[in-house]
């Protein structure tokens, strides 16, 4: 019996065409995400110029679609927390100028607002508004040995839950504190505390710069302490996409270099946009950006929530 070769290769082609086809329709498709990421350059003070194509996003080890790259510019709605740890040291209260300054120089698309952490909550003293000089007359001296430092980062998860609903394109957080965690958990980068406060301001889309000012007490001069609440803070901000800015355990000079600072990185920052890989349950995933064959770096969230897929 002689076989068509002919039908045969057809036949082929459409079990194989059918094939690529099932493939496709069981692959589900990415789940837009967008997150705000900050240039930097990784040699002198020059940024090249960046483009979509030359950021990777990986999640899982995989790459996935970056699909937008936008400079959010200066009239990029912001807003911006000043949260004052109230057990700082009255050297802090030297600094109030300074911050009052920073605060009236701000941008006319920055919302502010300023709160103090206090016993694992955050005390608004001025809820967010545009009016730069009501913020800065909010901001008043530390309450020092009253002001009890239970948890910092509980404080954070709790101002970021007070946090206003609304269409910011940037969320930030201005975090000043010594960055000890009282309640225990361990020293280490699994403390519960620690990650709950990074996990609330990952899932709602906050950036986190910390500045670190040492607290009263005996908390405040126990050199383990004061290195576990500085490795506390850079991990806070590193996580979220910050910056951490310290000088040793003391009160640094001034804080108006590492404010300074901040403001220089909103004119690098950018809104990128990628397609995450979906997931059975929402919740956080992990995933790592780089710039490829560039003379520059990224600072960039180093986990995102992603809806569960349907």
């Amino acid at each position: 019996m002689k076989l068509n070769t002919r039908s045969l290769l057809s036949g082929g082609l459409l079990l194989l065409s059918a094939g690529v086809s099932v493939r496709a329709q069981e692959t589900p498709p990415g789940v837009p995400i967008s997150v705000v990421v900050t240039l930097e350059p990784r040699r002198g003070k020059t940024i090249p110029p960046i483009e979509k194509e030359d950021i990777i996003v990986r999640q899982d080890k995989e790459k996935r679609p970056v699909t937008g790259l936008a400079p959010l510019g200066d009239q990029a709605k912001t807003q911006l927390l000043l949260l004052i740890d109230d057990s700082a040291r009255g050297t802090f209260d030297t600094e109030i100028n300074t911050l009052k300054q920073f605060v009236n120089g701000l941008p006319p698309n920055f919302e502010t607002a300023v709160a103090y952490m206090r016993n694992g909550i955050a005390q608004f003293t001025q809820q967010f508004t545009s009016d730069h000089a009501a913020a800065a007359n909010s901001i008043r001296v530390a309450e020092g040995a009253g002001g009890a430092d239970v948890s910092p980062y509980d404080s954070l998860s709790d101002a970021i839950k007070k946090w206003p609903d609304n269409e910011a394109q940037r969320k930030e957080v201005v975090m000043i504190s010594s960055g000890i965690e009282g309640l225990g958990g361990g020293l280490n980068a699994d403390n519960p505390y620690v990650t709950a406060g990074i996990n609330s301001a990952l899932r709602a889309g906050v950036i986190v710069y910390t500045i670190y000012s040492p607290s009263v007490g005996h908390f405040g001069h126990s050199y383990w302490r004061q290195t576990w609440g500085q490795n506390f803070l850079a991990e806070l901000a590193d996580q979220t996409g910050g910056e951490s800015y310290m000088i040793g355990f003391e009160s640094p000079v001034s804080f108006q270099p590492f404010l300074d600072a901040i403001l220089g990185l909103q004119r690098n920052q950018y809104l990128l946009s990628f397609e995450a890989k979906p997931a059975k349950k929402a919740g956080l995933q992990r995933i790592r950006v780089a710039i490829e064959n560039k003379d520059a770096s990224i600072a960039a969230p180093q986990q995102v929530w992603v809806k569960a897929s349907m």
